[in-house]
């Protein structure tokens, strides 16, 4: 037996390693110049089409030239009457731009139940309500809505991610197109969009023309429309002008239509007991549906609602598609809800709050009508400077920020051109000299920039 023959096994496991290394040596030659392709800008990572990125670049800079581009301030503290904003040598602000307007955002019952929540009942639910989303909580919440509503008529209520998703949905669901939807012409983005998904016949009225709406009304019943919805904000959160739902309800009914309002900008605060426009106007059972907020005045986090007769409601439950294919609220966001709520039934807490936030609005309005500004709005916690000029509001703005005074203009697309405003909003966390001192600080910028 020759050597070369008996080592042949050891040869071919020679030959079998050194054939093993050679690949692995050529693998990460490769991967390593694969690694610099992909590294390289020209291949392998996804890049824009040069007429997208032309054209959105040149969107962005009509912005900034403009002034409408927008920027977000950090804040670095919780949401309150007084804050802290990031890069601005760490002082405090009074903030006059939040939605907070009974200052429940930080309310340390408000804390207290959501923390009681996540710790019984988690952090989420990781499903849709449908599947395995729904705990008593979620009910409780519901009915708790319904109740605060009232019960002189059978009501029942479905709650959603958001209010944009509860307006999302309900045109859809509710409406073919054998219907109509008659629609203000300054409502919220969400109902728009919500319409756009919406297969019935649109009509729109002017802003709060009464007159108008009843004009469409019957052209909608001319056309043979079967359904026809009015919709409107119950308060126009760019202007803080109330929809008159009395006569709206008026019209309404003449004409067999069904009235849903968008009351994001109104519940917790707006009516005796802070039922919202319904209970302002008195006409709270004459409102089919209400769409709303748990995101705003009852206690600033997310969540939002639909709330009417259960026939409807049932329907939302089955064919609603942003209730259908959006996780469940978390448990920490209902039980805030739920506190927010008891607060706001409660006359021992709701009274005080409601005192301190219209008497913080008057002393605002009335101090600023004075000095010379020009002012929208009528008995509401949002009161808009108005100002027209878009880089005016922005300069305006900053220059406020500069003396501790947190707000921030508004320009296209969000109003319309020629409208730029500062849309100031009080909270019941304000105190009068907190109120004092934002309107001297807008008389003194205000006669900088020569506005007064």
């Amino acid at each position: 037996m020759s050597f070369a023959s008996a080592a042949t096994p050891l040869a071919r496991i020679f030959q079998r390693t050194t054939a093993l290394r050679t690949l692995q040596q050529a693998t990460r030659c490769l991967s390593s110049s694969a690694t610099q392709e992909l590294a390289s800008p020209a291949t392998g990572f996804a890049t824009l089409p040069e007429a997208l990125e032309e054209r959105v670049s040149q969107a962005l800079e009509g912005m900034r030239r403009a002034g409408t581009f927008k920027t977000e301030r950090v804040i670095t503290t919780p949401q309150s009457s007084s804050i802290k904003v990031q890069n601005d040598a760490d002082k405090p602000v009074l903030n006059f731009c939040a939605n907070n307007y009974l200052g429940l955002a930080d309310r340390p019952e408000v804390i207290q139940r959501a923390d009681e929540y996540l710790h019984k009942w988690g952090n989420g639910l990781s499903s849709v309500r449908f599947i395995c989303g729904t705990q008593s909580i979620h009910k409780e919440l519901e009915s708790q809505i319904s109740e605060f509503y009232g019960t002189a008529s059978p009501r029942d209520t479905i709650l959603y991610a958001s209010c944009f998703d509860a307006n999302a949905g309900v045109f859809e669901s509710l409406l073919t197109e054998q219907d109509a939807i008659i629609s203000d012409s300054l409502n919220h983005a969400s109902i728009i969009d919500g319409v756009r998904l919406c297969k019935a016949k649109r009509f729109r009225y002017a802003n709060g023309d009464v007159a108008a709406l009843d004009q469409q009304l019957q052209l909608a019943a001319d056309a043979g429309c079967r359904v026809k919805m009015v919709v409107t904000d119950g308060v126009f959160s760019m202007d803080g002008k109330i929809a008159p739902l009395r006569d709206i309800c008026d019209v309404v009914e003449k004409h067999g239509a069904i009235l849903l309002v968008d009351d994001a900008h109104a519940t917790g605060f707006v009516g005796e007991t802070g039922r919202g426009t319904g209970e302002y106007w008195g006409v709270i059972d004459r409102v089919h549906i209400v769409n709303s907020t748990l995101g705003k005045a009852l206690g600033g986090a997310s969540g939002g609602y639909t709330t009417g007769h259960p026939l409807l409601i049932s329907m939302l439950r089955n064919t609603s598609r942003p209730y259908l294919f959006s996780n469940t609220l978390a448990p920490s966001v209902v039980g805030a809800a739920a506190a927010a709520i008891d607060l706001v039934d409660d006359a021992k807490t709701r009274s005080p709050l409601l005192d301190q936030l219209w008497s913080n609005a008057t002393l605002f309005r009335s101090r600023m009508q004075d000095a010379g500004f020009i002012l929208a709005g009528k008995d509401h916690a949002i009161i808009p400077v108005m100002l027209g000029d878009a880089r005016i509001a922005s300069q305006m703005a900053d220059k406020l920020l500069a003396r501790g005074i947190y707000v921030i203009g508004f320009s296209y697309p969000v109003v319309p051109k020629d409208k730029a405003r500062i849309r100031v909003q009080l909270s019941a966390a304000h105190s009068t000299d907190q109120v004092n001192y934002a309107v001297d600080s807008f008389i003194e910028v205000g006669r900088e920039l020569n506005v007064i």
